[in-house]
């Protein structure tokens, strides 16, 4: 029987999850944090992730040491240091500062579709991945990604295209990540062996 079901997400030992919801055939991997965040059908993490404050979509490949939505500090007040917002650690008689905690969640990072994300890499509050595209290991996004674009560096920039432009609107297009799980399962030869022009000429229409 397979691990993955769309039944419930296959989370591993060690994990801390607050506040997440979770697609089909979802896995989480070990030691990581999700919070605040959404993972879509098929997505998987790897070990010791921390994701918070995020929209994944479908088919997201999440490598280990992942951190998306990447917290602040104020830089704009005389201290940096959370005693100003998580204040009830410090002292009884003053809560946290809730304020400040919604204005964080409010600022998204937002994964798209069949994207995958590499070992160490973040992506700041505010920046959106594109369906299809490509972080290196280690890279630091801070500025948006286009759909099928592979991206590297600190901070990081755009290497190539991982399809052409052409085939990248047709994919996204297409939108297979939106089909069944048994159309998946009936079309996974075409996946493993067909290159991409090849395959959307077959499944187009």
């Amino acid at each position: 029987m397979p691990r993955l079901t769309p039944d419930s997400p296959f989370v591993h030992v060690d994990c801390d999850i607050v506040d997440a919801s979770f697609g089909r055939y979802v896995e989480i991997g070990k030691g990581s944090r999700i919070a605040h965040a959404v993972i879509g059908d098929y997505s998987y993490c790897d070990r010791y992730c921390d994701i918070a404050n995020a929209d994944v979509g479908k088919h997201a490949n999440i490598a280990a040491f992942v951190r998306i939505g990447a917290t602040d500090h104020p830089l704009d007040r005389a201290s940096l240091h959370h005693f100003m917002y998580r204040s009830a650690l410090y002292w009884d008689d003053v809560t946290d500062d809730a304020d400040w905690f919604a204005r964080r969640r409010a600022r998204r990072a937002t994964i798209g579709h069949d994207t995958w994300i590499g070992h160490a890499a973040q992506i700041k509050p505010d920046v959106t991945v594109g369906h299809g595209a490509v972080v290196a290991s280690g890279a630091i996004v801070t500025k948006d990604v286009a759909p099928y674009a592979i991206v590297a560096g600190t901070p990081a920039v755009k290497l190539r295209d991982r399809q052409p432009p052409a085939i990248a609107e047709r994919l996204v297009a297409l939108a297979w990540w939106d089909w069944s799980h048994d159309r998946l399962r009936e079309t996974l030869h075409d996946f493993r062996s067909l290159k991409a022009e090849e395959f959307l000429e077959k499944y187009e229409g």
